[in-house]
């Protein structure tokens, strides 16, 4: 590939992802996005077999940056475990309050729309929530050993819960234009975790 390919391939996606994090996939044409990164529309199918290809691929490169996070955070072990989690959700929040709370998540924002018209990008989603969720659940069984947390803590289950409820936080906060849902989300989190006999 050219150096000249490696660019317009980048443009594409770095401009694509943006747009489809603000409008939303089903709402973003690939002609939106060739224009938004400033190539011709033939340079779209160049470089993408399908919408669905390019769908799986800017959710590759937000799953990256997630990882990013995870790994400074809920997998960081030079922390104690609470304070990873405290960590990973207000990286969470600043990432979400850049855009006013408008785009939310990728993934919700794909879980709603994408995963009704693409089968694999509904099994990458699901994937993805799973290794989000075992990284919580690792998290919290790190406080458990270490005495942060009660032992008949379900951390696996919690997890889940945790996930589940997080992205139906960002999706209220998103209406609502307002962090408060997140906030509240988390409050309650540590009130649950703190009280667990």
């Amino acid at each position: 590939m050219s150096s000249t390919s490696t660019i317009e391939r980048e443009q594409l996606l770095t401009h694509g992802l943006r747009i489809i994090h603000a409008r939303g996939f089903n709402n973003t044409s690939v002609q939106d996005i060739a224009r938004a990164a400033g190539v011709p529309d033939r340079s779209f199918s160049a470089y993408f077999a399908s919408k669905e290809d390019f769908g799986l691929q800017i959710l590759e490169i937000y799953y990256a940056n997630s990882c990013a996070t995870i790994s400074a955070t809920l997998r960081n072990d030079a922390l104690p475990p609470l304070q990873r989690l405290r960590d990973y959700l207000a990286l969470n929040r600043a990432h979400l309050d850049r855009d006013g709370m408008r785009n939310g998540c990728l993934y919700g924002n794909f879980s709603a729309e994408g995963s009704d018209h693409s089968e694999e990008l509904r099994q990458r989603i699901i994937d993805i929530f799973r290794q989000v969720q075992q990284a919580f659940s690792d998290c919290l069984k790190a406080a458990v050993r270490c005495g942060e947390l009660r032992t008949r803590l379900e951390c696996d289950e919690v997890a889940n819960f945790a996930v589940a409820a997080l992205q139906g936080a960002i999706l209220m906060s998103k209406a609502q234009r307002s962090m408060e849902p997140v906030r509240r989300f988390e409050t309650m989190l540590f009130a649950m975790l703190q009280a667990t006999p």
